[in-house]
């Protein structure tokens, strides 16, 4: 694709930079382990159960992101819940059944579903 005037690519840049700034939400967050471990046990699936949660919860100021394998391969599907000004909350193993209770109870209320817990990294704001 060949840019032909410098308004298009102003456009492409306001684009790239609304892309971006969507990335770097620093709201709510719900981060999906999609490593090569996660996706064998079923990361992919946790994820369309995410989505499909938040779009039917009408849910949209949550970013939704994947990171890479982290180390805990045995505890996989992993699921962390990142809100505002508290302690990221790691689950697992998550299974799409677990999605809905995870959303309702820990990213709307607030209470965190302890007996899927496996890890709480402490909130160093």
């Amino acid at each position: 694709m060949a840019i032909k005037s410098l308004d298009e690519l102003r456009k492409i840049k306001a684009q790239a930079q609304k892309d971006t700034e969507a990335r770097k939400n620093t709201g709510t967050q719900v981060i999906i382990g999609m490593g090569t471990c996660g996706i064998a046990a079923g990361a992919r699936e946790v994820m369309k159960a995410v989505l499909d949660e938040l779009a039917k919860r009408n849910l949209h100021d949550v970013a939704v992101l994947q990171t890479g394998c982290i180390g805990m391969c045995q505890k996989e599907p992993l699921l962390d819940i990142v809100r505002p000004g508290e302690d990221r909350v790691t689950y697992g193993p998550v299974s799409p059944k677990d999605v809905p209770r995870i959303i309702a109870d820990h990213l709307v209320n607030g209470n965190v579903v302890e007996d899927l817990v496996v890890a709480k990294i402490p909130n160093k704001a």
